[in-house]
């Protein structure tokens, strides 16, 4: 029996926690709307022991390679021995051929799987739906098993470490460059090889995110090293969002709104509300502009602002369906559940829906209903 609902009434960090005291074998999926992305979880009798997300699909063997573990004539060879038939699983194969030591290689699955967990963990809008599979469905890259109960601690202590993170580094579009040469004397720096790697990749184009991916190392590790860099003055950060959204008035609102809406996938709000405001402030009416700086505010849970925006959508278009549709998503996280169903009630009533829009209709019922239920609770809670 599948378990299934959208993660504003059951958080993500409770799900897990409910997988975990059940004990469950399964695939969780979480699907995020505004992010346009979804992550897949495989549990095994409540451990955790495979994941994927759309955003980072690179497979075990590329993620080797990236990383360094791997040559490319030893991952061809492990896939042609495949390819003839050998049962093993690509991992098992690299080992047994002598390309990484399995030490190596369950560092390497585990890090895959964590930085998994750590993004949709970090989600807080969506949808998720659990089924129980056989355990021979899991596609395991080996026998790793991580227990629920850690993954979540080590998140919660992620969270708190992003807080300070952040004063440096905002988001993982930042782009790191060298500190110009001091006048004074620079003394001594002492860096760990992870760091050497990291600088060794700073061409003052690629931003963080782009960093952690040629290393094959998860964003969070590349994030917290590029701090200690800026914090000590080897290298700056600048942000290429600002400095487009300075160049808004030259561009096509389209190419902005297509970076915008990249930046969102990846889960950078803050970036894509640059973007949505630049298009903003030199195309006031674009429908476009106010429409992800809606979503932008809506993924950063400041409903209210989220609000504001989708309001200015359906000044510039009434008859917008997707700014009727998050308005009412924005208008229940500001707990305004009469002002939410009425806007629902009227995305239904539209008739211009495109192809997309109406594949959500059922969804679209299904959280009036609960916004009725709600409403309802809350009046008979209260008198």
């Amino acid at each position: 029996m599948a378990i299934q609902g959208p993660l504003r009434e059951l958080g993500i960090h409770d799900v897990f926690q409910l997988l975990d005291l059940g004990r469950k074998t399964g695939r969780l999926r979480i699907t995020s709307e505004l992010r346009q992305n979804e992550g897949t979880i495989w549990f095994h009798e409540a451990a955790v022991v495979a994941a994927t997300i759309h955003s980072n699909p690179h497979p075990l063997g590329m993620a080797l390679l990236r990383a360094g573990k791997v040559r490319q004539e030893d991952l061809t060879r492990a896939r042609a021995m495949q390819e003839a038939g050998d049962p093993q699983r690509l991992g098992e194969i690299l080992v047994a051929i002598g390309a990484i030591s399995p030490k190596d290689l369950e560092r390497q699955i585990r890090a895959q799987i964590e930085e998994v967990v750590y993004t949709v963990l970090g989600w807080s809008e969506g949808e998720f739906v659990f089924d129980d599979t056989d355990p021979d469905e899991i596609p395991a890259e080996s026998s790793l098993r991580i227990s629920t109960e850690s993954l979540l601690l080590e998140a919660a202590r992620r969270i708190d470490e992003w807080s300070y993170i952040k004063g440096k580094v905002p988001h993982l579009g930042v782009v790191p460059r060298f500190a110009p040469p001091s006048s004074d004397d620079p003394g001594s720096l002492s860096l760990v090889p992870f760091e050497w790697r990291i600088l060794a990749r700073v061409d003052e184009i690629h931003d963080v995110r782009t960093i952690a991916r040629l290393l094959g190392q998860p964003e969070f590790d590349v994030a917290r090293a590029l701090f200690g860099l800026a914090s000590a003055g080897v290298i700056l950060l600048y942000d290429p969002a600002a400095d487009s959204a300075s160049m808004a008035h030259r561009q096509d609102p389209a190419t902005m709104l297509q970076q915008g809406e990249e930046h969102l996938r990846l889960g950078d709000a803050e970036s894509a509300r640059l973007m949505a405001e630049a298009v903003i402030s030199a195309f006031p009416d674009d429908v476009g502009g106010h429409l992800l700086q809606g979503r932008a505010w809506l993924l950063e849970h400041q409903y209210r602002e989220a609000v504001a925006g989708f309001r200015e959508v359906l000044r510039c278009e009434p008859t917008s369906a997707p700014g009727l549709r998050l308005l009412g998503l924005a208008l229940v996280g500001a707990a305004r559940f009469d002002e939410a169903t009425a806007a629902w009630d009227q995305w239904l009533q539209l008739d211009t829906r495109s192809e997309e829009e109406r594949k959500l209709e059922l969804t679209v019922r299904q959280q009036c209903e609960a916004a009725r239920s709600l409403r309802a609770g809350l009046k008979e809670r209260h008198g």
